[in-house]
């Protein structure tokens, strides 16, 4: 067959836009292919334990200490916007539909603005709740049996520390429910699910030869550093306080356990992170 000599610089003309447009493409595909490149590299290593210096506890410390004196002077009008939901796990203590029923009582005034368990600082008017076993995170719904009335609140504190008592209320939450009065009240608590931005990572910091240990916070107030050991040894043994100083100033390092082996601190600190505490695996060192 023949074809003409227009056909072909037609074809011709074609197949040259065809080749500069697949360069074109292949050039301004660069940065995108960059992008997920390093996109792939960063998830890869998401799941890794990640080594730190051994005074980022400290200088969290100094944070915590920043959100003392910004603490909230009085109640506000309204109740503060919701956080931000995330996917949910349930806590493996008991399933949802289960349901208890417990002794609960209030804090207030004497903790506001105060450090919890979790590091978070105590505002007596959100909807938090202290508990001695659940995850940090961990959301319930709390009924009152002689009020009829309910409240949802969010495990960010270890306690009571008084017998007989199973459930610290913020203030907000026991004002919801018609249990200032009484000061404690039979509740029936329900796990509704858990937020799971509590979870923590394993971490390392120092040497890692010879017997180590678990590091859960550092603190420059000792009277932090003993209500978190107190908070610890409702659920662990262990615990102890080791006072050092870094940089010409004092801190009071709350550690746990003495292992042999990084095995077995990873053993130890799995589920102490799950729970919502900060893990730093380093050298052992006698504490007080």
């Amino acid at each position: 067959m023949q074809v003409s000599s227009k056909t072909r610089t037609s074809a011709s003309t074609f197949s040259e836009k065809a080749r500069t447009s697949v360069s074109a493409d292949s050039v301004s595909a660069r940065p995108f292919c960059l992008s997920l490149l390093v996109l792939t590299l960063l998830v890869s290593c998401s799941g890794r334990h990640i080594t730190i210096q051994e005074r980022s506890l400290e200088q969290r410390e100094v944070i915590h200490e920043t959100k003392l004196n910004n603490r909230p002077a009085a109640e506000p009008s309204a109740p503060a916007a919701d956080r931000e939901k995330v996917e949910a796990q349930r806590p493996s203590i008991q399933s949802r539909a289960e349901r208890k029923q417990i002794i609960a009582s209030w804090y207030g005034p004497d903790f506001h603005g105060k450090l919890t368990a979790s590091g978070e600082v105590y505002n007596m008017y959100d909807y938090t709740c202290a508990h001695k076993e659940y995850p940090f995170g961990t959301k319930l719904n709390v009924l009152n049996t002689r009020s009829n009335k309910e409240v949802e609140c969010l495990v960010n504190d270890r306690g009571p520390f008084v017998a007989g008592r199973d459930l610290d209320l913020s203030y907000a939450a026991a004002k919801k429910i018609d249990m200032i009065g009484t000061g404690t009240a039979p509740v029936m608590i329900e796990l509704v699910g858990r937020d799971m931005r509590y979870v923590k990572y394993i971490r390392e910091g120092g040497p890692s030869d010879g017997m180590l240990t678990i590091q859960v916070a550092s603190f420059r107030d000792a009277s932090n550093a003993r209500r978190l050991k107190t908070a610890l040894e409702m659920t662990h043994g262990n615990v102890y306080i080791m006072e050092t100083n870094v940089g010409g100033s004092r801190y009071f390092r709350v550690r746990l356990g003495k292992f042999s082996s990084k095995g077995d601190a990873y053993k130890t600190g799995g589920p102490l992170a799950n729970e919502g505490y900060e893990v730093l695996i380093t050298r052992y060192e006698q504490g007080i």
